[in-house]
């Protein structure tokens, strides 16, 4: 969702901002906007658009310098991406800014309260609620030290939803004050300076420690009285450190147009930092923290994977291979739709939450409807310290170091390579399979980071095929088995990127109903099983064949060696032998370099989408 970046320190706070926004627009980019308090006065900026047109106003119309600061990126929920809907947001009396990310759920009823007292509201959105109730509250706080923080709490209190909020006052020229529910903020620490981010992204390129901020906390960062943490009711807290694991070069584009680009040229690299050190010495498999016991696992009897998105992708195929290798039926599920429909969870169940950011509030209020019907949570996720991790029983980092790209790439392929492991993992545990056994699978999944490179190295003519493809007005993903959540991706990849109708389909649903779209010149795309697959290689031959009888555009993405599929198809894109269940790992990298191809060839821009963000934190 949206980005935000808080800066109190002996620099000047604008640039400090400008240069956490910028690593953060991924996060929202419908507008973008700074606040500067110098001199007893808080300078405001905002614009709607990129963050292009704020650096622009800025240019024009500079604000003072100042050593406070606090910057924002939008994406609309409450009002349209317009300039007064831009954050900050300002108090009536201009003595309290404040930016904002989440949803706060009980606006309307504060906000008619607010104009109750005479107070005009400027924007449409539900942030300036706070602002107003901020100024109040800070009226009426005791004076001192913590004014604002004390302020800032009992305006949380009355607040329902999701969100983070971090202000400024025009009375406090040395602090900052943020707080977090379900919502993701951290804290970076320098060397006499302080960092508040959505993400650590935005003050990596000056510090690596950082401190995690629970649920429901309050953070206030004073030049003089350093970083002071309480809950929502004024208790003390003592943040965890932790030390970030990456630097400021890994979220910078390295020589390519997109960042995209960058990160599917990171995958075998992120894919090997996955499964570092997943061995132990006597070769069994080991996850990054278990919460649970041995007999716990082996209590299990029902799994869930639940996620959004290309996570739930993920899931899909993770269904595959645990049912397989542990022999417990496994069910995948929209964390959306999750906790709405009930689902029959105890303490023999195990939920498999998936999620990049570790943020998504889908996922992460699924998360805490499985803990209370006293289910096992097991959390797969790439964000060390983000909320989602933190409140489950385990937890597999996947390492794939930051990824800046709206449309997942890396963050895909390495949550399939953890579910991989998790499915072993508990097949180890369970005694289902012995330690060689596990090595074995370990070994071919280690043989993944050199077949996605040969894979990677093959892909001109697939960008060939893809500037052909770019005026199509529709495609069609097919694939069977462990291929059609292939599909299924192949087909998201392309909606998000190139905005073109595209659907993904199990090969054998083809003839009831599918196939009825399929005229002369539309392109299909079909993820051919490995012949390994002999039954199920041959059906999917016999639908190339349907589906080019009928005028259709083939493009198979088929393994080396496999010349079946040559005369029915236009287009054959190689892959790497590979064993059944980790054949997505590479069939899938194909469909991504495609969709950003065409997208590009569209002239679009490929890594921030219309309409998405990476990070969705709202319902």
């Amino acid at each position: 969702m949206c980005g935000i970046v808080g800066y109190v320190g002996p620099r000047d706070a604008l640039g400090v901002v400008l240069d956490g926004l910028r690593r953060l627009e991924y996060r929202g980019y419908d507008s973008a906007g700074v606040a500067v308090l110098s001199d007893g006065a808080l300078h405001c900026s905002k614009k709607a658009g990129k963050l292009a047109n704020l650096e622009k106003q800025l240019a024009e119309e500079p604000v003072p310098a100042g050593t406070v600061g606090i910057g924002h990126t939008r994406w609309a929920t409450h009002g349209g991406p317009t300039d007064r809907n831009a954050h900050p947001h300002a108090s009536a009396d201009g003595s309290v800014a404040v930016i904002h990310n989440g949803i706060i759920e009980n606006f309307a009823v504060l906000r008619a309260e607010c104009e109750a007292t005479g107070i005009e509201f400027r924007s449409e959105t539900d942030t300036e609620v706070a602002a107003h109730l901020l100024a109040a509250a800070y009226d009426q706080a005791p004076a001192g030290p913590g004014r604002l923080a004390e302020a800032m709490r009992a305006v949380c209190r009355r607040l329902q939803g999701a969100f983070t909020l971090v202000a400024s006052h025009a009375a406090e020229p040395d602090t900052l004050v943020a707080a977090r529910r379900s919502s993701p903020l951290v804290v970076g620490v320098g060397d006499g300076e302080y960092f508040l981010g959505s993400d650590v992204a935005a003050f990596i390129a000056h510090t690596r420690e950082a401190r995690e901020l629970g649920q429901d906390q309050v953070v206030e960062i004073d030049r003089q009285r350093g970083l002071t943490v309480t809950d929502f009711s004024g208790a003390a807290v003592e943040p965890k450190a932790y030390t970030v694991d990456w630097d400021a070069a890994a979220a910078e584009k390295g020589g390519y147009p997109w960042f995209m680009l960058k990160e599917i040229a990171e995958q075998p690299q992120a894919i090997a930092d996955t499964l570092l050190g997943r061995l132990g010495a006597q070769g069994e498999l080991v996850l990054d923290e278990v919460r649970l016991s041995d007999q716990e696992l082996r209590d299990i009897d029902k799994v869930f994977v639940v996620a959004c998105g290309t996570a739930y992708h993920a899931g899909l195929i993770a269904k595959y291979a645990i049912e397989h290798w542990t022999r417990i039926p496994v069910e995948v599920e929209l964390a959306s739709e999750f906790r709405y429909r009930d689902p029959v969870l105890d303490r023999s169940t195990l939920v498999v939450v998936v999620s990049q950011s570790g943020e998504t509030m889908d996922t992460l209020m699924a998360l805490r409807h499985a803990k209370d019907q006293k289910a096992r949570v097991l959390a797969i996720c790439n964000a060390n310290g983000s909320t989602i991790p933190r409140e489950s029983d385990a937890v597999l980092y996947t390492h794939a170091g930051p990824e800046v790209a709206v449309a997942s790439t890396k963050g895909f392929l390495t949550q399939l390579v953890a579910c991989y492991l998790v499915g072993l993992f508990l097949a180890q545990v369970r005694g289902i399979k012995y330690e060689d056994e596990v090595a074995s699978v370990v070994a071919d999944l280690r043989r993944l980071p050199d077949a996605v490179t040969t894979v990677l190295e093959q892909m001109e003519p697939v960008r060939e095929l893809a500037r052909s493809l770019a005026e199509a007005d529709r495609m069609l993903f097919l694939g069977r088995h462990v291929s059609f959540p292939v599909a299924l991706e192949g087909a998201l990849k392309l909606k998000e990127l190139a905005y073109i109708h595209a659907e993904g389909f199990a090969a054998g649903e083809l003839k009831h109903g599918p196939i009825a779209v399929i005229d002369e010149g539309t392109p299909v795309v079909v993820v051919v099983p490995p012949r390994a697959r002999d039954l199920l290689h041959g059906k999917v031959v016999s639908n190339i064949q349907e589906v080019r009888a009928r005028g259709a555009r083939t493009v198979v993405i088929a393994e080396e060696g496999d010349e079946d599929v040559v005369p029915y198809a236009d287009h054959v894109i190689r892959v790497p032998r590979t064993p059944t269940l980790l054949a997505p790992v590479v069939t899938t990298v194909p469909l991504q370099v495609l969709a950003c191809e065409i997208a590009d060839t569209r002239g679009l821009d490929v890594d921030q989408p219309r309409n998405l963000a990476k990070s969705v934190t709202v319902e």
